[in-house]
């Protein structure tokens, strides 16, 4: 499983890195395409998290990509 950060790049565009690691996996023009990338590379190596992080750094939502296991899975409310 591995989990990984969509962040703003130093070079200008957004990032796509995996957690701890020092280098990103791929820079890209827009935060779409970064996202859409790190759910390909998590999904590669076994599923697991991604985060998008903001402007300002902080994370604004996080995805969890099969077959990864989400820690607060939704519950279906039946009537």
């Amino acid at each position: 499983m591995s989990n990984y950060h969509v962040t703003i790049a130093n070079q200008g565009g957004w990032s796509a890195k995996k957690a701890g690691a020092g280098k990103a996996a791929g820079i890209f023009k827009t935060q779409l395409k970064a996202e859409k990338a790190a759910k390909i590379f998590s999904a590669n190596s076994g599923g697991g998290e991604v985060r998008i992080h903001g402007l300002d750094g902080k994370i604004r939502d996080s995805d969890t990509v099969s077959p990864g296991r989400d820690p607060n899975p939704p519950k279906d409310i039946k009537f």
